[in-house]
């Protein structure tokens, strides 16, 4: 058991609850971490017995594309993704944040992680 651990995926995306935001957009950084078997693939050294993490990211990315007004439906669509698309994944956690939000002060990001 081991974990896979992706960090700060930037993406431009038009998030949020309000409507300006989902015109406008905003910067996103994306966290996520893959419980999984690494010592299968740490002995056979192929990737068909891995967690392609070239893939996940490629599934974090699409997932970043489509509208959301909640962080909490963005970080739920990619675990449920990542799960459909890999087997043999013990637990992922997803951390979801949006810099510079609008909350009526000077905040750097606000976040939602989720884990399953």
């Amino acid at each position: 058991m081991g974990k896979i651990e992706i960090e700060n995926m930037e993406f431009y995306a038009y998030h949020g609850h309000y409507r300006e935001e989902q015109i406008v957009g905003n910067k996103f950084l994306v966290n996520l971490t893959i419980e999984t078997d690494l010592d299968t693939p740490a002995g056979t050294d192929a990737l068909r017995d891995a967690v392609n993490y070239q893939r996940a990211y490629k599934i974090v990315e699409e997932q970043m594309e489509i509208k959301s007004k909640l962080l909490e439906n963005i970080a739920g669509r990619i675990i449920k993704a990542l799960y459909e698309e890999f087997r043999g994944i013990h637990r992922i956690t997803v951390k979801v944040s949006k810099i510079n939000p609008p909350v009526g002060g000077k905040v750097d990001a606000v976040s939602v992680t989720m884990t399953r």
